[in-house]
């Protein structure tokens, strides 16, 4: 008597042991459906996360939050911008980089390659690429020495290790009493990193700035500075306000527009996935809709009964949404438990599904990634959470109406 007699009803509905078992069936069954769609949905966008995060991560050990350049000549005057951009709020760190295309030469092998030249002193502060090496380090470049660093795959297709020499093939060229010949220069190979992206892996090679600038012919000038931020989503808002100073002459870019055909489709790609797995909730919320219809039919007597008694339309109402919202609510609270302990614990789930089937779902033969990663976000937790309980309580809402409007002199003619 201390709840309301809809609620005191509805749960006593639910309770109790039905005469037909078969909506019992499809009641369960519409409670495993949105457990199981909501379970999926958050596993599935966590993977998908964690995969965005991984490959972003990679991505930054090579590419930095924020790039200034000119928008065609060299950089002059790169101490003055360096000084300028530590003076922002959100900048860590900032360090210049020379960077052009040439062509790398080792015996037989030919390899087009993006050069960067880099002081190594201040490269760590705006990458990890000196984290990523696997041989030799980032201080063995010295002026005037003409090391070099390959990437791994890179050196794999020249077939060079660290100490063979390769020859630096140059776009430009130079005039000589025999005619118009491309500049070469010849580097040792100093060390050898991986940051775990074929496409840098296959194509970067380090040099000194210092090298790299007499390389280039670019006297005292840099192709840009690179900066580090403190939080790497501030990238946007930092370029903006970068724009609205004196260095807005420059060319800004942030991170997000060296890949931004790939992050948008991975954002595209979420939303559609998204709409399909909920297809699975929506699946399960027509079954809450039958559940209802036939409890509706099932229970016109006491719905008649509950009439006479005194009992309003809305008050009828009440009762069989309280059946309908109690099979979302279940179903989406034991999906949010099954989803999120999954996805927390995935890099325990996935190696032992693996080993119990013998199976390998990233070969590291093909993919850079040979793991599941998951990165699970609260805010998607939330939401879905909010879509499955919003769908469940509209499920309810035709077959309650449809109880409410149940007429006591009809329902009890054959009684």
């Amino acid at each position: 008597m201390y709840k309301p007699l809809e609620l005191f009803i509805g749960l006593r509905y639910t309770r109790a042991k039905r005469r037909n078992h078969f909506i019992s069936f499809i009641s369960l069954t519409s409670m495993l459906g949105i457990t199981l769609g909501v379970m999926a949905l958050i596993t599935v966008l966590s993977v998908m996360n964690g995969f965005e995060k991984e490959v972003r991560e990679r991505i930054l050990d090579m590419v930095s939050h924020l790039t200034i350049t000119k928008y065609q000549d060299s950089l002059a005057g790169w101490s003055d911008v360096v000084q300028r951009v530590k003076e922002e709020p959100h900048v860590l760190a900032a360090a210049p980089y020379v960077e052009a295309q040439g062509m790398l030469i080792h015996g037989n092998h030919v390899n087009g390659s993006l050069i960067r030249g880099i002081l190594p002193e201040m490269e760590p502060s705006v990458s990890n690429v000196g984290k990523s090496m696997i041989e030799g380090q980032l201080s063995d470049l010295i002026p005037g020495q003409f090391g070099i660093i390959l990437g791994r795959d890179l050196a794999r297709i020249l077939s060079a290790n660290v100490g063979d020499k390769v020859t630096l093939v140059t776009p430009s060229a130079q005039v000589t009493p025999a005619g118009v010949v491309p500049r070469l220069k010849r580097f040792k190979v100093v060390g050898i990193f991986y940051v775990g992206m074929y496409e840098y892996d296959s194509t970067m090679a380090l040099l000194h700035m210092d090298d790299a600038r007499r390389v280039f012919r670019l006297k005292d000038g840099v192709s840009g500075v690179r900066l580090k931020l403190d939080d790497l989503f501030r990238a946007p808002q930092v370029r903006f306000d970068l724009q609205n100073t004196e260095l807005g002459q420059y060319w800004i870019r942030d991170w997000s527009s060296y890949h931004a055909n790939w992050f948008r489709a991975v954002k595209i790609e979420k939303r559609m996935i998204f709409l399909l797995l909920l297809l699975i909730v929506a699946v399960a919320a027509f079954n809450i809709v039958s559940t209802l219809v036939m409890m509706v039919t099932d229970k016109e007597s006491d719905i008649a009964i509950l009439r006479t008694l005194g009992m309003s339309p809305a008050s009828i109402l009440k009762i069989f949404m309280v059946q309908g919202t109690l099979i979302g609510v279940v179903g989406t609270v034991l999906g949010i438990v099954l989803g999120v302990s999954l996805s927390l614990n995935l890099d325990t789930v996935v190696p032992f599904i693996e080993k119990l089937f013998g199976i390998h779902f990233l070969d590291p033969g093909v993919y850079y990634i040979n793991e599941l990663p998951s990165d699970l976000h609260w805010d998607d937790v939330w939401m879905i959470g909010l879509v499955s309980l919003s769908l469940g309580v509209l499920a309810t809402l035709y077959p309650a109406w449809r109880a409410s409007r149940t007429q006591p002199v009809e329902a009890l003619r054959y009684e």
